[in-house]
């Protein structure tokens, strides 16, 4: 199939091109853009001005602009299309603004499915990999009423909880956003490609990263900042001491966003966390009725 041209601005070029060059960091477009807000500078800079520009030195500058130069902003824009994948850049309209507010917000986003869900009131759900029945049945009492209020339910297509309330969600015949670690080529664990399969269609999957990138260690807790910088409040349902989902109550604690916690029997593990979140001044829960009068949606 012959691919359509795109006229692109410089600013969105440059940006999109950045994305796929594993060289660059955040703090290099961070630098970057504050010597040159549109980019339009970019295409003539040496890798000892870069460098300057950077703080990094030329030889990793160097590595940049050989990418950049080599890479085809039309080329990669109409591959996005054929494979349905939006690029949105942080001063597109769909943009969400509550992620701007964030410490380093994601320059871009990479959606698939439904960006209307965007817009919507959200809610995130985290907890354990490891979450077990208990966690299952809080969360059947939990979303459907979140999901008839029109909350859209955000979580990270981890297994465990993060899976239980997407599948939850859909089964409510509600909305849900899944903020991936990784590119759309590589959605992370293998065994929630069907699930994420079904939120595309359904929903709504998130990456700040470009398609072709893997999930990576860092990536998790980088990916945690999104799911609660999108949400009006943030609930955590089962969660050892040393889970990820209490970087994401961190997060939305740092960024002034409601902790809600379920509390779990003192002798399972998977409370730890979730009793540590609540003696630290996280809002506790027993029905949805606990959030809904709290975030003033009923």
């Amino acid at each position: 199939m012959k691919k359509r041209g795109y006229n692109v601005d410089s600013a969105t070029k440059y940006l999109l091109l950045f994305h796929y060059c594993c060289e660059a960091g955040w703090k290099d477009l961070f630098h970057l853009f504050k010597h040159d807000p549109d980019f339009s500078q970019l295409p003539n800079l040496t890798a000892s001005q870069l460098s300057h520009i950077t703080g990094r030195s030329e030889q990793h500058s160097a590595s940049i602009l050989y990418k950049l130069h080599s890479l085809s902003a039309e080329h990669i824009l109409a591959t996005l299309s054929e494979e349905n994948i939006h690029f949105i850049p942080f001063y597109d309209q769909r943009y969400p603004d509550v992620l701007k507010t964030l410490p380093q917000p994601p320059w871009a986003l990479f959606s698939k499915g439904n960006t209307g869900l965007l817009s919507s009131q959200k809610i995130a759900v985290v907890g354990s990999r490891n979450g077990d029945q208990y966690g299952k049945e809080s969360l059947k009492q939990l979303i459907p009423p979140l999901v008839k209020r029109n909350f859209t339910i955000v979580s990270g297509l981890a297994k465990g909880i993060d899976a239980f309330a997407h599948e939850q969600t859909i089964e409510s015949k509600g909305n849900t956003i899944a903020v991936i670690a990784g590119g759309f080529n590589h959605f992370y664990p293998r065994e929630n490609i069907g699930l994420a399969r079904q939120i595309v269609n359904e929903g709504l999957v998130l990456s700040e990263y470009a398609p072709h990138i893997k999930p990576a260690k860092w990536h998790f807790p980088a990916r945690n900042r999104i799911i609660s910088g999108l949400s009006k409040a943030v609930l955590v349902v089962q969660a050892a001491k040393k889970s990820g989902s209490l970087i994401t109550a961190s997060f939305a604690l740092e960024q002034g966003i409601d902790v809600f916690a379920v509390p779990g029997p003192i002798t399972h593990t998977l409370s730890e966390g979730v009793h540590e979140l609540i003696a630290d001044g996280a809002k506790i829960v027993h029905s949805a009725e606990d959030i809904l009068v709290e975030l003033n949606g009923i």
